[in-house]
């Protein structure tokens, strides 16, 4: 006798993720997924000694992690909506030309990269583990690990694992479901 497999047609039943909680990724063999998210900082703009401590530090994070990890770096779109209304605020209630030239300068600006799709890009460092001790051990020694390398992290939230997760399966595109009217 042979037996056929029915496949759903969507994607999202193949897709192990049961909820997203507290800043993990609950899946559905009982594994989660979490992790810290690293601030970006610019080490090009210090001095050859301190940038070559940066890096001798991240190298050591990277080899004191002792379980399954993944580096990931994500783009997040910026909004700049607010920031632009205030620019159009001040430059509705400014009255001298020079400082309305000026504002207008940093409008165009603001509307370039609106129009070019600037983007953030955030780093992450995520493991899954099934225990919750050993989550906020991990956790924890992963943020005083980056503070060692000068580097600053706190934990995952859930707006930051739907960005990786909407990063990954949307092509960044972020997915905003609605009601449907008929």
């Amino acid at each position: 006798m042979n037996q056929k497999t029915v496949k759903s047609k969507y994607t999202v039943d193949d897709i192990p993720v049961r909820a997203i909680n507290n800043g993990v990724i609950l899946l559905t063999n009982g594994m989660k997924v979490t992790g810290v998210k690293i601030m970006p900082k610019n080490i090009f703009i210090l001095d050859q000694g301190t940038q070559n401590a940066i890096i001798d530090n991240l190298r050591n994070v990277y080899n004191m992690i002792d379980y399954e990890f993944w580096t990931i770096a994500a783009d997040r779109p910026v909004d700049i909506n607010l920031y632009l209304s205030q620019l159009q605020v001040l430059y509705n209630s400014t009255q001298a030309p020079s400082k309305r030239k000026l504002i207008m300068e940093d409008i165009n600006k603001a509307n370039m990269f609106m129009n070019n799709n600037v983007v953030d890009t955030e780093y992450f460092i995520l493991f899954k583990e099934k225990n919750d001790e050993t989550i906020q051990k991990r956790v924890r020694n992963l943020i005083n690990y980056l503070a060692g390398a000068s580097l600053s992290a706190t934990q995952v939230s859930n707006d930051d694992l739907r960005m990786i997760l909407d990063n990954f399966l949307n092509g960044g595109q972020t997915t905003k479901f609605g009601t449907v009217m008929s």
